[in-house]
């Protein structure tokens, strides 16, 4: 099929007028493109959260398909619905979606393959237009980005697909831009992306950033084998699809930081990506990338040296792509320690002194703090001696960088003190568990070890990940869950071109999916950046099946959280499939709603046409920590009229 063929195909139902978009909107992934995630709306305020309600729901999936799906999945439910599922192919499947709202209009993207426009007051659905291409294609699934537009062209909707493309439509209508790229998309699988490896994983998981002229897109690729498809990041002409610039994630000869990469260990190497979010000082002309870790991130034996810029944060000139600073958070990373939070900005108050800040963290469970312009940390940061790694032919880089600023997680695990004591049933699990396999405690720069297994923390998908923080200007704190997951990993002989990988699982029962160390198991920081201090820190989640008096263990998971100007915090995250709001100044739960499934998506808030404030959250399930997948559902709630 021709690619003008199904990029005309779209469902067209009759749409409302163009608004301008204002301050009751969410436009953007971040609220803002410097990525705060803090709305200026205060109609629901702590005084009045506790009366929210669901005002409607949206089913992603086809309803000629839904009522079916809802009863097989109920059917292959055990009576402990934290117990493990054998479950076939999934009949949901997984949505980290953040909806945007703009000109009087919901936008969402959904893993059952469309586009779609929502009316943001009763969810009703305006148009809808499937991406066309292979079977199963979807957009990204956590969202798409808006451009509002110019004076000869109307709002559009730019999104990644599954199949590695690049795609606009119009945003009042659904209709495929016939004006950009080959008739409303780009592929994005280039030959010199793709480094003769054509068939190598290459997709957009997040939405692309839109500033200016530009969209500015990054990619998942492969985190094994060794060579493939390139993470470099590249900008595009809005109106039109043509190429801009490209900037080398790895840095080729002539180029700043040359040489960080042992001979030929760069070349055609994948990874080193940015398949979360970037953000943009607009009025500076500035743009920072959260880049990811080199293949393969668990073992760098063939990769001598640091790796730039493997988990860094790296600032460029927006509009030419050229480098300005960098800071690498991880050196030479063996533990998946990517960077894909979106790096925030904000004006610090430090001392008496207003600087403009650049805060990112990474899954090291550390936060740090720049000065946006010049890339000097705005708090000491200690290159740290660190243990050797014990795997042959892995020389681990010999000092990390570490902050003075509080730890956002737990960072070390020491037998038998950390073991739980939740209840005498998970503690002789545990302590079995432990012992049995002769593992030792470990720290956060600690390699992974080779000649026995090691309860490493925060892991692979502990600390702050992809969920980033939100900033909230009336407190100067920074708002973001944390896991306190760690993983019981080995290293062992690997195959294919990889000589050793980890091997092991998260420190848990598997049974129950409660963890093996003393809680709490996640928590929401609030990090005052005026201190470099945690301002508050509470446990995120509860375990129903534990007994009432010990419940409050803060449950895993992922989706980041957004603030109010009222003094509200919106977050799902945890495995409990609640979704809360707390008191920004004190952490105080104020609300809990109950969702058919677990929110592991960041949510939003936005004034609806009724003159009502909307927050709204996705909530299907899913995610690497391991929660399953039981609905395809996005609710908006709102005070009762």
């Amino acid at each position: 099929m021709r690619l003008a063929g199904f990029l005309m195909a779209f469902v067209a139902v009759p749409v409302l007028a163009l608004a301008a978009p204002g301050d009751g909107d969410w436009s953007t992934y971040g609220h803002d493109k410097g990525s705060q995630r803090d709305s200026p709306l205060t109609q629901i305020t702590p005084a009045n959260v506790s009366r929210l309600t669901p005002a409607w729901v949206y089913h992603m999936k086809p309803a000629a398909t839904r009522d079916a799906t809802v009863a097989a999945t109920a059917a292959r439910q055990p009576a402990d619905e934290n117990a493990p599922v054998a479950r076939p192919k999934p009949r949901f499947l997984q949505s980290q979606m953040t909806p945007l709202v703009a000109d009087g209009r919901m936008y969402i993207s959904s893993p059952y393959g469309p586009v779609t426009a929502l009316d943001p007051t009763t969810g009703k659905v305006l148009w809808s237009t499937p991406v066309g291409g292979p079977p199963g294609n979807a957009p990204d699934y956590r969202g798409v980005e808006y451009w509002p537009g110019d004076k000869q062209n109307g709002p559009r909707l730019v999104f990644g697909t599954n199949d590695g493309r690049l795609a606009e439509v119009d945003a009042a209508t659904g209709a495929f831009v016939q004006s950009f790229g080959d008739h409303g998309s780009i592929n994005l699988k280039t030959d010199d992306i793709m480094n003769g490896y054509p068939d190598s994983q290459y997709l957009l998981t997040s939405p692309p950033l839109v500033t200016g002229d530009l969209i500015i897109q990054g990619a998942r690729v492969q985190e094994s084998p060794l060579k493939g498809a390139s993470g470099d990041i590249r900008a595009w002409n809005v109106r039109t699809g043509k190429l801009v610039w490209r900037f080398h994630t790895i840095p080729r000869p002539g180029e700043p930081n040359y040489g960080t990469w042992a001979s030929g260990s760069d070349v055609d190497r994948s990874g080193v990506n940015v398949w979360g979010f970037m953000s943009v000082d607009e009025e500076r002309g500035i743009l920072y990338l959260p880049v990811a870790d080199g293949t393969y991130d668990r073992y760098g034996g063939d990769r001598p040296g640091d790796n730039l810029y493997g988990s860094s944060l790296v600032a460029l000139d927006v509009k030419t792509g050229k480098y300005l600073w960098h800071f690498q958070l991880t050196h030479h990373d063996i533990w998946d320690f990517d960077t894909q939070g979106a790096p925030v900005l904000f004006e610090a108050k430090i001392g008496g002194r207003s600087i403009p800040a650049v805060a990112i963290t990474s899954k090291a469970g550390f936060m740090f703090l720049f000065d946006r312009v010049t890339g000097k940390p705005l708090y000491p940061v200690k290159e740290t001696p660190v243990p050797p790694s014990d795997t042959p032919g892995e020389i681990a880089s010999p000092t990390q960088p570490v902050p003075a600023t509080d730890p956002l997680a737990r960072n070390t695990f020491k037998y038998p003190d950390d073991i739980t004591d939740v209840t005498p049933e998970l503690h002789a699990f545990c302590d079995n568990l432990f012992t049995s396999k002769n593992m030792k405690g470990m720290a956060t720069y600690e390699p992974f070890p080779f000649k026995q297994p090691g309860v490493h923390f925060p892991g692979t998908e502990g600390g702050n990940d992809w969920d980033g923080q939100a900033f909230n200007p009336g407190t100067g704190y920074l708002i973001l869950p944390a896991n306190n997951m760690g993983v019981a990993y080995q290293m062992v002989p690997g195959r294919g071109d990889i000589a050793y990988r980890s091997q092991g699982g998260i420190f848990r029962d598997p049974q129950t999916r409660d963890n093996c160390q003393k809680g709490p198991w996640a928590v929401l920081d609030a990090f005052d950046t005026a201190t470099g201090k945690l301002a508050w820190q509470v446990p995120l989640g509860i375990t129903e099946d534990l007994p009432a008096a010990v419940q409050n263990t803060g449950r895993s998971g992922h989706g980041g959280a957004i603030t109010t100007d009222s003094g509200l915090v919106f977050i799902g995250f945890s495995d409990d499939k609640r979704f809360r709001a707390f008191d920004v100044r004190t952490g105080r739960v104020l609300w809990t709603a109950k969702l058919e499934a677990n929110a592991m998506a960041t949510p939003i808030t936005y004034m609806g046409k009724d003159g009502r404030q909307y927050v709204a959250v996705t909530s299907t399930g899913g995610s690497y920590v391991g929660t399953p997948i039981t609905s395809d559902t996005l609710t908006a709630f709102a005070l009762p009229k």
